[in-house]
């Protein structure tokens, strides 16, 4: 289990964005952001650097913090994603593969999945994960009743 990166006491909910130390509190990021020493990101020597996959390691944390609760998909669902056959079969088309690197190394996203909702084989890919993630939210609350 990771530590925060100033007290070292509690696990780090929030990573700086300019050095991307851990840290876990407002009081910790105030301390750390007087002693910060930003990471410059080196510039990528060719076109294709932009395209390939990112290898920096990330956490769901990193991605949600907890004031993000609306429309929060429970980890458990989203490992079902990895599961299915279909969104497997669907991955090794290599449209699809690059489209998906597109999406993630652009600089404006929004714009990015935009334009990528405009073609049948991402809407495709995006209609069965909603599907595979629907599917067991509705069995879930149908097992409950």
């Amino acid at each position: 289990m990771q530590l925060c990166s100033v007290c070292s006491e509690r696990t780090p909910k929030y990573r700086c964005p300019a050095c991307k130390i851990r840290y876990c509190s407002l009081g910790c990021y105030k301390k750390h952001k007087d002693t910060c020493l930003p990471v410059d990101k080196p510039a990528p020597s060719n076109p294709e650097t932009k395209t390939a996959v990112s290898t920096e390691s990330w956490s769901v944390d990193d991605l949600l913090h907890e004031d993000d609760i609306t429309d929060k998909v429970p980890l458990q669902r989203l490992q079902m994603l990895g599961q299915s056959k279909e969104l497997k079969d669907l991955l090794c088309n290599p449209h699809l593969r690059q489209l998906l690197c597109s999406i993630d190394g652009a600089e404006r996203k929004e714009d990015a999945m935009k334009s990528a909702m405009q073609e049948p084989l991402f809407m495709e890919f995006s209609d069965q994960c909603l599907k595979i993630v629907e599917n067991d939210a509705k069995s879930s609350e149908d097992a409950n009743l």
